[in-house]
């Protein structure tokens, strides 16, 4: 089985202090996406660039100081790193890293990615449907090359079962009909869609608490389950198909996110 993970750290080093690393070496991590890095490449040198002697880490670090920033720690070396996407806006943030993985028989990609958030206000919130309007193309593009798996935090909770309190929060970042309906666009397989497939939801069509990801550091949200699914693995059909086991870690918190791991039969 090839084990692998998304996690939206919320810093780190503020992860790091909570354990992440002393657990990450112990769960059979074969790749692992990690997001909301918000550190440098001088804060990563020497302390977080592997996840053990084995297990070597490949980043996208934000311009801004403390902010953003992706990585994927890789078992076994890439044939290719691609960092960056758009050679704009949304690389400035750190947000893309794709590990490609070709042979003679497949070429695969994994890809750690961190969409923005738009619940800060409005200009966010426009940076976020820009983003969107860029990665779609990008993935599509990337559909018509290779199978690819991508994990991240997505931000956006797709369905009614995906968030406890859907009714209260229609009209909040994170589950407007726009990102929603872009959402349906990526899983969709009619006519002008991506035809993608949300690895979690397969498997476990009717998790509802059990599938939450993030929780606000308000209210109690935690110890009440009031839960969000932010955090996905969203892969192309074929290699979705190989998918074989889902769970999120919730015996220890490294983050305000929590680990969402999948196991597959991928043969890596």
């Amino acid at each position: 089985m090839f084990r692998l993970v998304s996690l939206n750290l919320n810093g780190i080093r503020s992860a790091a202090s909570k354990g992440f690393v002393d657990w990450a070496a112990q769960a059979r991590i074969d790749c692992m996406g990690v997001q909301e890095l918000k550190a440098h490449a001088a804060d990563v040198a020497g302390r977080f660039d592997k996840l053990d002697e084995a297990c070597a880490g490949h980043f996208h670090h934000a311009e801004k100081k403390g902010y953003s920033g992706v990585g994927l720690y890789v078992r076994r070396e890439p044939s290719d790193v691609i960092v960056g996407f758009d050679g704009g806006e949304f690389d400035g943030e750190g947000r893309y890293i794709e590990a490609r993985y070709d042979s003679p028989a497949r070429k695969l990609s994994i890809i750690s990615c961190y969409f923005p958030s738009g619940s800060s206000g409005e200009d966010r919130q426009a940076a976020k449907y820009r983003f969107l309007d860029l990665i779609y193309p990008h993935l599509k593009e990337l559909k018509g090359q290779r199978e690819f798996i991508l994990v991240g935090d997505v931000n956006i909770a797709h369905r009614e079962i995906d968030l406890k309190n859907w009714k209260s929060n229609q009209k909040n970042s994170g589950f407007l009909p726009e990102e929603r309906a872009w959402m349906s666009k990526v899983l969709g397989h009619g006519k002008g869609e991506l035809g993608l497939v949300d690895v979690h939801r397969t498997l476990r069509p009717d998790d509802t608490g059990e599938a939450y990801t993030w929780w606000s550091n308000r209210g109690n949200a935690y110890a009440n389950n009031v839960g969000w699914r932010l955090d996905y693995q969203i892969a192309t059909p074929g290699v979705a198909a190989l998918a074989r086991d889902v769970s999120v870690y919730k015996t220890q918190r490294f983050s305000d996110h929590a680990p969402l791991i999948v196991d597959y039969d991928l043969g890596l």
